[in-house]
């Protein structure tokens, strides 16, 4: 380590964009996701392997988004941009558990997605209750491990100024390039676990949909391919919207600006999490069923007199 004095406390220098814009993706995101969690757990309908995924995969949005977002819009009403040292290092735990536990998650629902329509009949058996709950245990831990990793490295640096952050948030590699210690070894690791992580999770969701499309080809009747195509329609749409968005902050030209990195982080911590459920939503049958009962059975007989 260099000797140096320690500080305990980063600027973040935030967004250029209008705060109610922030404002409203955030209060959409967070409804819509709660919304999904809550309608998968109270209709019997929607418990089945696909809605248990997405269930996880609208509480992984929350925290992704949660970690940063409100520090964001915090710190935009009262003019302040400071955090510190501890709050950043939380910040940057959480964002990371949920970035890498996502891509697993996908992975997982791709898998789900190729059973259900390549080999449907063992279905039920492979993705029972038990199966289900261990994939979500696997998932959840590789994700905490992972953070757990990069964030206690971390610690162990130096940081002797300068100290502003141009981002909204904290995340690994901008706060890596403020440490006046080597950070070598930090940046191969994350390098090497991101791209190992990243490869093989787009390698099996690639498969996984090579067989889904060969299986739908094959099916004689036009209304038989449409209803296979959309029972996996919502979860393509968001695993190329999510892979396509990092594929590109992570090898887009070094020479472009940082506020590109800005925009694209707005992207996959925000616009993501808030098409998520309407996706999922608007394109489900099951899900828009599910919203009328709910209508009908818990909101419109309260309305009577």
């Amino acid at each position: 380590m260099n000797n140096g004095s320690s500080i305990s406390e980063f600027i973040l220098l935030g967004l250029s964009s209008p705060p109610e814009l922030d404002i409203l993706l955030f209060l959409v995101f967070l409804a819509g996701n709660v919304f999904i969690i809550i309608i998968t757990n109270l209709d019997p309908a929607l418990k089945t392997p696909m809605y248990f995924f997405l269930g996880n995969l609208s509480l992984l949005d929350i925290i992704c988004t949660t970690s940063a977002v409100p520090k964001m819009l915090f710190n935009l009403f009262t003019q302040q941009k400071v955090i510190s040292f501890n709050e950043c290092i939380i910040q940057m735990f959480f964002f990371t558990v949920g970035m890498d536990t996502e891509f697993l998650l996908l992975t997982f629902m791709s898998f789900d997605r190729y059973l259900a329509i390549c080999n449907p009949l063992r279905y039920q058996s492979i993705m029972s209750k038990r199966s289900c709950f261990i994939m979500s245990i696997v998932v959840w831990a590789f994700g905490f491990l992972s953070s757990s990793f990069h964030s206690s490295s971390t610690l162990w640096l130096s940081f002797c100024g300068p100290k502003e952050i141009n981002h909204f948030f904290c995340e690994v590699p901008q706060v890596l390039a403020l440490s006046c210690s080597n950070i070598s070894l930090n940046k191969y690791v994350l390098i090497v676990t991101d791209l190992i992580l990243g490869l093989i999770c787009i390698i099996l969701t690639f498969i996984s949909y090579v067989f889904i499309i060969f299986a739908i080809l094959n099916i004689r009747s036009a209304e038989g391919k449409k209803k296979a195509f959309s029972t996996c329609a919502s979860h393509i749409t968001i695993v190329l919207l999510f892979y396509g968005t990092l594929v590109f902050a992570y090898f887009k030209p070094s020479d472009e600006s940082l506020n590109m990195d800005k925009e694209i982080a707005v992207f996959y911590t925000i616009v993501i999490p808030v098409l998520n459920p309407i996706l999922y939503s608007l394109r489900n049958k099951e899900v828009k069923l599910s919203i009328q009962k709910l209508i009908l059975t818990k909101i419109a007989p309260s309305s009577k007199f």
